[in-house]
């Protein structure tokens, strides 16, 4: 099965001079939590509705101000369009990314991958396998007092 087969199509691109705000207001118009930001020489990052929290917001960061090539997750790893998906399921593995940025021959994002896309296709237990391995996270030990 391909990457096109099974991809969200015609994701919401932002520039890398949005605001902040502006980013977080096409994540509510568009329903979704991640959004590629793409500028003229190609796909230069991706931004999710938690980097603008944890990188912005809880720092103090205006995001009035801010623009995404500030906070921005890069480098992106992305999938062609005519790749199988099992690379794509690869790819999160081992780079530990819930979504992918889908791109054509000539590089122009054409879609995206998230584990929602994948489950259809995957028994049960490959897919709790899956989630493990796309949500690995180190944390930092938090004192309780």
């Amino acid at each position: 099965m391909l990457v096109k087969e099974i991809m969200t199509k015609s994701p919401i691109c932002c520039a890398p001079t949005d605001t902040l705000e502006q980013v977080a207001k096409v994540m509510l118009e568009h329903d979704c939590g991640a959004i590629p930001i793409f500028a003229s020489t190609g796909l230069v990052g991706m931004i999710t509705d938690r980097d603008i929290v944890c990188r912005a917001v809880a720092t103090g960061t205006r995001t009035g101000a801010s623009t995404a090539s500030e906070i921005m997750s890069k480098p992106v790893f992305t999938v062609r369009d005519d790749d199988d998906v099992q690379n794509a399921v690869n790819l999160m593995k081992t780079k530990q990314v819930r979504r992918l940025p889908v791109v054509d021959k000539k590089g122009k994002v054409v879609g995206i991958v998230a584990p929602s896309d994948l489950a259809p296709i995957f028994a049960s237990t490959n897919v709790g396998d899956f989630l493990l391995a796309v949500s690995y996270w180190s944390r930092k030990a938090v004192a309780v007092t």
